[in-house]
Formats: structure tokens, C-alpha cells, sequence
């Protein structure tokens, strides 16, 4: 049997990885109700950094790579990795916009005055802008792109056409990440 047959045959959604988001969303929610600031500090800043990582990875050296490799090699490396990514990206833009939000409530700095509270409105936007694009745009592309990948003769043409817009988007959700980045150096370096 071929390694493509074998894959197609796999489920796309595996449901045991559903069981570590929950487990990792309720570590969050520990760290929220216990107003430990290094517990709620350390979850933010860990998914945060994963979430980040993960996405600029795959933007700018995963994503260019891809579009260059044969129609099949990539087939097969998307095949194996949103399955793992399904519910791992999703679970870490959750927790770590929630973490943040309650932590800049711990912090004192939502009551900040203007200008500095514009530090604070500038993170919510991101945040939130990335976690609509991630779950409402990239995550269903995903999944299309990947139902299409299963059949026995997927139609490459309307794969290329969904990615054309997702790559903008991967890099736009980069760009975001890093101007987040920038945001929490401020933070850290005091507003």
C-alpha cells in the first residue's frame, strides 16, 4: 500500500487531540481563578510564544517552501500536519488572548489613562483580529484544502485558488504576531 493511500485513509480530524486543548484550556482556567501572577504570566507568555513561533515558522520558511515542491510532497506534508495543527492553533490564540486579557486586568493596566491604554487597545485588536482570521478564515481553508487532499484524485487547480488568498493571509497573521511582539516588549519595558 502506498504512503498516499495510507494517508487518505487516516481521519482528518483525530478527536484524542481534542483532549489536550481541553486539558490546556483548563490549566487556563487555574491560572485565571488563582490571580497568580507568575502561574497566569507563565501560561500567557508559554502559549503566546508557541502560538507566535508556530505561525512565523510556518508563514515564512514552511510556506514559501511548499510552494515550491511537487503538487504531491506537498499533499502529503499537509496531510500530516493540520491534523496536529486542527486543534493546537485554535487552543493557543484562545488561551493566550484570554490569559492576557485577565493578566493586564491583575496588572492595573486596563484602567491605564490615554495614551498609555493605547498599548492595551492596540494588543486587544491584534489579538482578536488574529483569532477571527485564524479560526474563521485559515482554519476552514485548512480544512477544505485538506478534504480536497483525501480524495483519491484531488483537483489541484481548486487547491492552488484557495491558497492563492491563504498565503497573503499567513503572512499577514506574521505581520500581526510581530507587532504584538513589539506591544509586549513595551509592556515589559513599562508603559
Amino acid at each position: 500500500m502506498s504512503t498516499a493511500a495510507t494517508i487518505s485513509q487516516e481521519p482528518l480530524i483525530r478527536w484524542r487531540y481534542l483532549g489536550y486543548s481541553l486539558v490546556a484550556l483548563a490549566v487556563m482556567v487555574v491560572a485565571i481563578r488563582s490571580h497568580d501572577l507568575w502561574l497566569l504570566g507563565f501560561v500567557h507568555v508559554l502559549c503566546g510564544l508557541l502560538w507566535t513561533g508556530i505561525d512565523l515558522f510556518m508563514g515564512f520558511i514552511v510556506g514559501p517552501i511548499l510552494r515550491r515542491v511537487d503538487a504531491q510532497v506537498r499533499r502529503e506534508f499537509v496531510l500530516r500536519l493540520v491534523p496536529k495543527t486542527l486543534f493546537l492553533m485554535p487552543t493557543l490564540s484562545i488561551i493566550t488572548g484570554t490569559t492576557g486579557w485577565f493578566l493586564a486586568v491583575d496588572l492595573g493596566y486596563t484602567s491605564l489613562p490615554w495614551p498609555q491604554f493605547a498599548w492595551v487597545a492596540a494588543a486587544l485588536i491584534l489579538v482578536t483580529l488574529m483569532t477571527i482570521q485564524g479560526t474563521g478564515y485559515l482554519l476552514p481553508t485548512n480544512l477544505r484544502v485538506c478534504f480536497e487532499l483525501q480524495k483519491p484524485n484531488p483537483d489541484f487547480a481548486r487547491i492552488g485558488r484557495m491558497m492563492q488568498s491563504f498565503f497573503f493571509a499567513v503572512a499577514c497573521q506574521g505581520i500581526m504576531q510581530l507587532m504584538t511582539v513589539v506591544i509586549m516588549a513595551r509592556f515589559r519595558a513599562g508603559i
